[in-house]
């Protein structure tokens, strides 16, 4: 019997020394900004045009490390930070797309690749992929399988899949979330990097914003 092929692959450290540590502490210093609508601050980002953040100089190295047959068509990046308690999961499981799109038309439109890079390590906070589709009838709308690949986050570690691939993060116990629980102190965070061959609708680029200047290149910020 053939092993089953791995749907996330993991590629670590993603990033040199130097560059990893000082993406992070811009990160850091972000404190509090926009934290309850992290996941609604994305930007786009043109990889045939020079990079405006520290976030999208990563981009660039990582989109170097996918392979060729990812990396075909890409004509950029929407990436977003991740910032969760994993004792208060906020994000059911899901399949990236183009949201504007589909609150548009109702059609769902996919990047070619899903990728995190993590910031951090975290109590419990699986990553956990399937095939399988999302079931909103259950908590989490976590699929009705057991049959997950689970990641753990670490520092400097980028992971990547298939973008029609259902995922989402488990709770501090690594179970489903359900409710709250004790608080955690550690943050899980990361940086969530979509690979598109378009550019998603109404999603502006960090240029345009006034959000995360602490992020700005020196060319950005002056």
């Amino acid at each position: 019997m053939k092993p089953r092929a791995r749907a996330v692959t993991i590629v670590e450290p993603a990033l040199p020394e130097a560059q990893f540590e000082e993406l992070a502490r811009r990160i850091r210093a972000l404190g509090a900004e926009r934290l309850r609508s992290s996941y609604q601050t994305t930007f786009w980002f043109d990889l045939r045009e020079p990079p405006s953040n520290v976030v999208e100089e990563a981009a660039v190295r990582l989109f170097r490390a996918l392979p060729g047959s990812r990396r075909r068509g890409v004509i950029g990046v929407e990436w977003w930070l991740s910032r969760m308690r994993t004792s208060n999961v906020k994000v059911d499981f899901h399949v990236d797309r183009d949201n504007a799109l589909f609150d548009d038309t109702g059609h769902t439109v996919t990047p070619v690749t899903s990728s995190v890079l993590y910031l951090t390590s975290s109590v419990g906070g699986l990553l956990a992929v399937t095939k399988a589709k999302a079931d909103p009838t259950r908590p989490a709308c976590i699929p009705d399988t057991d049959e997950f690949e689970l990641v753990e986050p670490r520092p400097n570690r980028f992971v990547y899949f298939d973008a029609k691939l259902t995922h989402g993060v488990l709770d501090a116990r690594n179970q489903v979330p359900l409710a709250r629980l004790p608080v955690q102190r550690r943050w899980r965070i990361g940086v969530a990097i979509n690979f598109w061959h378009r550019r998603p609708r109404r999603v502006g680029t960090f240029a345009e914003s006034a959000h995360y200047r602490r992020l700005a290149t020196p060319a950005q910020s002056a």
